[in-house]
């Protein structure tokens, strides 16, 4: 009997010791991830305040280490870089916006519950590439299945077909004309981005392609240009 008690008080106190160590490493988690955002957040405010005077110093530093040819070059990258990544991420919104349009339009139209909350849950969440849409879906169907199964059903079908009207229409159209890329290049830049490097890829790959795109096609007009430059040259001179 008390070799039972004995047995049951230990076990007891390594449940409680288990539990007591795990609330601590969740808390621990907790506040570490809290202290992580929040420096983050004053890390982005300060950059943002001292950007300017960071941006002379990184140039300054640029140009003692490589040729001015160079420095330039390196220069013109980076501004394309920022452009195109302003631009994408202000077509994700736009994108996201007809998105959550749609679906509050088709929704209205079948009568659906909570139309505007789950228009925009849906929008916001189509920000994020891949996963997002499959997610806003299922937080709508679910949201709908507590009051009609049925139409928590037909609001599946719904977001499906909306989806596939969004991938492969309507942003290759939108992002690819705010990043300057072609229709066929944002479908394959999203599809090459996730396949080698996984939801980060899918999310970038647009931009990145869209940079890649750009500078080619400066090289290649400006070798266009050298080329009817020299057959001027070579005219003039026979």
């Amino acid at each position: 009997m008390n070799e039972n008690k004995t047995k049951r008080r230990e076990w007891v106190k390594n449940a409680a010791t288990g539990i007591i160590g795990a609330g601590f490493t969740l808390i621990k988690g907790v506040v570490s991830g809290v202290i992580n955002f929040i420096m983050g957040i004053i890390f982005a405010v300060y950059m943002l305040a001292q950007k300017e005077k960071l941006l002379e110093q990184f140039k300054k530093l640029t140009r003692s280490f490589l040729s001015e040819e160079k420095a330039n070059k390196l220069f013109h990258i980076g501004s394309v870089t920022n452009d195109t990544f302003k631009s994408f991420i202000g077509g994700q919104f736009i994108e996201a916006l007809i998105l959550g349009v749609l679906c509050f339009i088709s929704m209205t139209i079948f009568r659906m519950p909570y139309a505007l909350s789950i228009s925009v849950v849906v929008g916001l969440s189509n920000i994020i590439p891949v996963f997002g849409p499959w997610f806003g879906g299922a937080i709508g169907a679910i949201i709908i299945l507590g009051t009609n199964p049925m139409q928590a059903l037909w609001f599946i079908v719904m977001a499906i077909v909306l989806q596939q009207i969004d991938g492969n229409l309507i942003y290759p159209k939108v992002v690819g004309d705010r990043v300057g890329l072609p229709a066929i290049w944002v479908m394959l830049a999203v599809l090459v981005g996730g396949n080698g490097f996984g939801i980060i890829g899918m999310f970038v790959g647009v931009p990145v392609a869209s940079v890649i795109y750009k500078l080619l096609r400066e090289r290649i007009e400006k070798q266009k240009e050298e080329a009817k430059l020299k057959e001027k040259t070579e005219t003039i001179e026979e």
